[in-house]
């Protein structure tokens, strides 16, 4: 049976090999994890669909190629793949070897496999090109590929070794170290591998701190007006849904609500240009039980109640925890909304979710002594309070644009019944 390059997404045309977790001649399982397979949008394992040997792999690890591509063939257990169709007749002074058939057919499929294969700079390294993700990160960090040593299949450089550069602050890393890695570790340390969610991860961060000038900014936040709707509606909500009523669904309209004002938060910069999305599409940043963040996107949020916001973050947030995205869950995210405040987190300086610019961080709501006015003047009170911080893009807008939309967000929160909004 042929394993075909799927499909990760309505709008993923090509993908990349990043591992194998089978070798030929190996058994396969049915449902067995066969190799992974990364998108500029989502890293996936790709499970054997039937039993059987894994009689060829035609895309190596690195390698991109279009959707459709024969990445590999699994024949039965006894190595068979495909009817090789009725063989031509034969004569006693030309019998047919079924075994060049064979041969002239993986030919075949090699070759289409390579006609198949996406364009590529002639970029190389220790003779090998590089994937289109490293050449990204070696274009974004303006690295010379001479100083890298790559621990890839016939010293190819691969993501990890351009990850690891950088993060030794641009030092030749030598090769005969494992992977690529600096050797900071000692005997009594315990070396945890990157999984692949952790190295899409790093790579995205990385890219990201590279790519835009990152400024912080925080406001605090009276939470009184949210708590009593959701103190009001705790138990009904609860027993109704089957999940509890956060913070993060009322930050979230209020966010929606202020960049009608301030569009210019729901954009990404192209070139020299800024592009100002009409959709407003917030992505909520999800934790894997600490194996991971995922950050998918919950579409045309903009003119969505609390209540359906509610809904929308908690099934994504489940459907992320039980690996059930798909790469059209990831698209599209034009605003990202990150939410340690369960942690107690006073406040959180966010990386940007490219190629947004702009990310919000949802820190702990605490009952604090605030200062408030009185009829008779001043007065200490105790109120819910947090802290909301942005980091933006400084190439986008400035701070003073920021601050307002913060400034507006707060304003929405602290004067919103929000009893009737749900």
């Amino acid at each position: 049976m042929n394993i075909l390059m799927p499909q990760l997404g309505e709008t993923v045309e090509e993908g990349t090999v990043s591992a194998w977790h089978k070798k030929v001649g190996e058994e396969v399982k049915q449902d067995e994890v066969l190799l992974d397979v990364e998108t500029d949008k989502v890293a996936t394992e790709i499970p054997a669909p039937v039993a059987g040997i894994l009689t060829q792999v035609l895309v190596e690890e690195g390698e991109t190629v279009v959707v459709g591509t024969v990445l590999a063939v699994i024949g039965d257990s006894t190595g068979a793949t495909e009817d090789l169709g009725s063989l031509p007749e034969t004569t006693d002074d030309n019998v047919l070897d079924p075994s060049r058939v064979v041969a002239e057919k993986d030919a075949e499929l090699k070759t289409e496999v390579q006609e198949k294969a996406i364009p590529r700079e002639k970029t190389r390294v220790s003779g090998e090109l590089l994937s289109p993700v490293v050449r990204r990160l070696i274009k974004d960090h303006k690295i010379d590929t001479k100083q890298i040593a790559g621990s890839g299949r016939n010293g190819r450089v691969t993501r990890k070794d351009v990850l690891a550069f950088v993060a030794a602050g641009g030092l030749e890393i030598q090769s005969g170290l494992d992977q690529g890695t600096p050797q900071l570790t000692d005997s009594d340390s315990n070396r945890i591998p990157f999984d692949r969610i952790r190295r899409v991860t790093a790579e995205h961060m990385v890219r990201s701190k590279a790519t835009s000038p990152h400024v912080l900014q925080t406001m605090e936040v009276d939470f009184s007006y949210v708590d009593h709707a959701r103190l009001e509606a705790k138990d009904n909500w609860k027993k109704e849904n089957g999940f509890s009523l956060t913070y993060l669904p009322f930050v979230g309209r209020a966010v929606c609500l202020a960049i009608k004002e301030f569009p210019r938060v729901n954009s990404s910069v192209e070139g020299d240009a800024l592009v100002v999305h009409d959709l407003i599409n917030l992505a909520i940043a999800v934790d894997l039980n600490f194996e991971g963040l995922v950050a998918p996107v919950i579409r045309d949020a903009g003119d969505q109640t609390v209540s359906s916001l509610a809904h929308a973050f908690h099934d994504v947030s489940q459907r992320a925890k039980e690996s059930l995205l798909n790469a059209d869950d990831f698209s599209g995210g034009t605003y990202t909304l990150s939410n340690p405040g369960s942690f107690g987190m006073f406040f959180t300086a966010p990386i940007i979710n490219q190629p947004q610019v702009a990310i919000l961080s949802i820190d702990g709501v605490k009952k604090r002594p605030v200062v408030v006015d009185g009829p008779s003047g001043d007065g200490i009170a105790i109120r819910p309070v947090g802290v909301l911080a942005q980091s933006f893009d400084h190439r986008a807008f400035d701070g003073a644009y920021s601050a307002a939309f913060l400034s507006k967000i707060r304003m929405i929160l602290e004067s919103t019944d929000w009893s009737k909004q749900l």
